[in-house]
Parts: structure tokens; C-alpha cells; sequence
């Protein structure tokens, strides 16, 4: 991984404005009739290819490694499916005043979403933390919550009718099929794939701007910018911001009461302070229909960006620590 940090966050950054610009485009020109039946059947198209990439590129060797240092593994899933979730429910849970109603469903979207993969490792590694752990504490994180999430999302939100729970397993099959079917055929288009890596990274990058724009596009239709204003979105920048400084406090803590060293450290608070934006856009496609799913992206997508600013500050506090010895990974 590399340690050119301008470049990284660069990179990232350009790709958060092309999904803004996602966003705008809705706005100013959703898609409509017809032309939305077939953005519709696309999307689920590109949904089915995101997971299969997924599935085909993610080696099983990167989640066995480090799998014996349970006890951190252990501690970034407890933070990314029982802490993330329990805290967007108290939040959704707030006076209207302090949380916006129409953004409670996504935020407790937000908070049952897997961890990120590229970015928790490259900021592990900037941080000079495990890597090796990161690695099989990111991937375990995705793998898990491609059942788990669409689980934890029916459960949490069926009492608000959100989501019909008898639903649930089919979206689950839509996306662990395609998952499943990349890791069945891992060993003959694997290497194909990895070879071109850089290339179908935009094939996957291009089917999140399709659902983006299209889950958009179905919200801007049922009218959400008449519902939410620049004061609501002031209030859901607090909330996320406090929501993430509160997940980076419980971590650095529990890392530390544990007993864990500074490398393991870093890769507790950066896989388990993140929420995927890669997984949760085509998840929330899957799982909302077109106008909710657009909505309820709007908390991940304000996190997301928060959270690359405040980790990427804080991976070079990490590094900049004495060497010590206790760099393990």
C-alpha cells in the first residue's frame, strides 16, 4: 500500500464529486417513464455485477489471514454491527427537531452497513498499524454483511414499514447469488480479472454512479428536496460528524482497555469507524424501493466524507508516533 497520502485522498475526493454530481444531475433532469423502467433493470444489472466482482476479486486468503488475532477481529465487528447500529437508532430516535424524520431511515441504513476495505487498509497502513488484521478485518466485515446487513435493515426498520421483512431473503439471494457465483468462478476469472484490476475498478465505480443516479432520480420525483432543506442537511452533518467522533472515542477506548498495541490500534479505529459507500449504494437499491433509496443514501454519502477527512488526520497523528517497537503489521 502506498504511503503517498495527497495522492490517495485525491483520488477518493474526485470520486465523491462524480457521485455529487450524480446527485445534481437528478435533480436537474431525473430520469422518468419509461427511460426509468430501463434504469431500473440496469441498475439491478449493475447491482448483480458489483457483487460478482466483489465476489471474484476478494481472495479467501486475505480473509484467513490474521484470523487467529480473534480478539481484534471480534472488536471491529461488534463496532460496525452492534455499536454502529444501536447509536443510529438512538439517533433516528431524537426529537424531529434535532433529526430529521425523513433521514432516519437512512441513518439507521448507514449504521448497518460493513465496513470499507480500501480506504480502512490504506489509512492502517498510513498509520503504520496491523495491516495484516485490516485486511481480514475489512474483507470479513464485507463478506458478512452482504446476509447480515439486509438482515439487521429488515429487523430494525420492519416496525417503521421502511422495509417489507418478507422481502428480505429474496434481497438477500440478490445479492449473495452473484457474490457467490464470483467466488465459485474465482479460480478461472480471477486472474483475468486481477489483471485488470484498474479497468473494471471503473466498471464497478460506474455501476455505484448508475444506482446514485438513479435512486435519485426517484426521490427528486416523489419530491424530496420539498421535504429537506439546507437546515436539514446542517442538522445531519452534526449528527454524522457526533456519530463518528462517539464510534472513533468507544474504539480508541476499548483498543486500549483490551489491552491491544498501537498497530492493532489503528486497524480497530479504521475498520471499525468506517461505513462502505461501495456496498451501500447497491444495497440500498436492493433494498429500498427507487424513491426511499435515494434518501436514504444521503446520511452514507455525508458520512463518507467526514469520515475520510477526520481519518485521514488522524492516520498521520498515528504515524507520526515514536517507533517503539509495537508495529506489528
Amino acid at each position: 500500500m502506498s504511503g503517498d497520502r495527497p495522492g490517495f485522498r485525491l483520488k477518493l475526493d474526485w470520486y465523491l464529486i462524480l457521485i455529487i454530481l450524480m446527485g445534481v444531475a437528478a435533480t436537474v433532469a431525473p430520469v422518468r417513464g419509461d427511460a426509468a423502467v430501463a434504469s431500473g433493470w440496469m441498475t439491478k444489472a449493475a447491482i448483480a455485477l458489483v457483487f460478482f466482482l466483489h465476489g471474484a476479486r476478494l481472495s479467501r486468503e486475505a480473509v484467513i489471514r490474521g484470523m487467529m488475532h480473534w480478539r481484534l477481529h471480534l472488536v471491529v465487528l461488534a463496532s460496525t454491527f452492534a455499536l454502529f447500529p444501536l447509536l443510529t437508532l438512538g439517533l433516528a430516535a431524537l426529537p424531529a427537531w434535532i433529526t430529521p424524520p425523513e433521514l432516519a431511515v437512512g441513518l439507521v441504513f448507514l449504521g448497518c452497513l460493513p465496513s470499507t476495505i480500501q480506504s480502512s487498509i490504506g489509512f492502517t497502513a498510513i498509520a503504520r498499524g496491523n495491516v495484516a488484521a485490516a485486511v481480514a478485518a475489512a474483507s470479513a466485515s464485507n463478506l458478512i454483511g452482504i446476509a447480515l446487513t439486509p438482515l439487521l435493515v429488515g429487523l430494525l426498520l420492519q416496525a417503521q414499514g421502511s422495509i417489507d421483512a418478507s422481502s428480505v431473503q429474496s434481497i438477500v439471494l440478490q445479492l449473495l447469488v452473484p457474490f457467490a457465483a464470483g467466488q465459485a468462478l474465482r479460480h478461472w476469472v480471477g486472474p483475468w480479472i486481477t489483471a485488470r484490476a484498474r479497468v473494471l475498478s471503473w466498471v464497478d465505480r460506474g455501476a455505484i454512479l448508475l444506482v446514485v443516479y438513479t435512486a435519485f432520480s426517484g426521490a427528486v420525483i416523489e419530491g424530496v428536496w420539498t421535504r429537506l432543506g439546507a437546515l436539514d442537511l446542517m442538522r445531519l452533518l452534526v449528527l454524522c460528524g457526533a456519530l463518528l467522533a462517539v464510534v472513533l472515542a468507544i474504539t480508541v477506548g476499548a483498543a486500549r482497555l483490551l489491552g491491544f498495541d498501537k498497530a492493532d490500534e489503528a486497524a480497530i479505529v479504521f475498520c471499525g469507524s468506517k461505513k462502505s459507500l461501495a456496498s451501500g449504494a447497491p444495497m440500498a437499491a436492493a433494498l429500498f424501493p427507487a424513491a426511499v433509496a435515494g434518501v436514504a443514501m444521503i446520511p452514507l454519502l455525508v458520512f463518507h466524507q467526514i469520515q475520510l477527512m477526520a481519518c485521514a488526520a488522524i492516520a498521520q497523528r498515528y504515524a507520526a508516533r515514536p517507533d517503539n517497537g509495537d508495529d506489528r503489521g
